[in-house]
């Protein structure tokens, strides 16, 4: 039938692939890994917006929830948080060109489509994106472990842009100065881990966003 395709697990592979009797003694052939089925092999790389479409990204949106990250150097970890930005609803994300990871097809794999249905918007320069951000009315959350206040006592309705500092190093100084919040995550006493991965951190982040939004 066109349009469908029917697969075949990986003992019906093995069977076809010798017209000899099976024999129960031999080893079993390796699993068949599963296939994302949220990605098309053949997907093409997304769009990318400069910091001049801005105003029309977050045109008629009165409430825009914005990520913004900064120097996100691992693929994964940026295409697990384009992931996340999609299924919170961001109405885009806005990374610098250097110090950043480039759109890779290992990207948009682990992005599971939120690299094509989110906007990606790449800056020349972050800080101007982010007072670019302010003169649009958009208040910027920054996220620190020396912030004193955490996320979840913070007002994250209305027209809001988190940030995301790099892996291990955060947020870097003047952007950490551009942004009118600083909050953190809170972690456990009985925890031995200093921090969060930064993909685990921007979706507790966005979802305590998007958790304040429903009520």
């Amino acid at each position: 039938m066109p349009g469908i395709t029917f697969g075949i697990c990986g003992k019906d592979l093995w069977a076809k692939s010798s017209s000899k009797p099976t024999n129960p003694d031999m080893p079993k052939p390796p699993p068949v890994a599963r296939q994302n089925r949220h990605v098309s092999p053949s997907a093409s790389m997304p769009h990318l917006y400069e910091e001049a479409d801005l105003p029309s990204l977050l045109e008629d949106k009165p409430e825009p929830l914005v990520l913004i990250l900064d120097c996100i150097q691992d693929p994964h970890n940026l295409g697990a948080c384009l992931r996340t930005a999609d299924a919170a609803g961001c109405v885009c994300v806005i990374m610098p060109k250097d110090k950043s990871a480039p759109i890779t097809e290992t990207v948009v794999r682990v992005s599971c489509g939120g690299a094509h249905s989110v906007p990606l918007v790449r800056v020349t320069n972050l800080a101007r994106a982010m007072e670019r951000l302010k003169d649009l009315g958009i208040w910027i959350v920054g996220t620190a472990d020396e912030a004193k206040q955490s996320v979840y006592q913070v007002d994250l309705k209305g027209p809001i842009a988190i940030v995301m500092g790099a892996e291990g190093e955060g947020m870097r100084r003047l952007t950490g100065e551009l942004c009118d919040f600083l909050v953190n995550i809170p972690m456990s006493r009985s925890g031995k881990v200093p921090c969060l991965n930064v993909s685990v951190a921007t979706g507790v982040c966005l979802f305590e966003a998007v958790r304040q939004r429903q009520k």
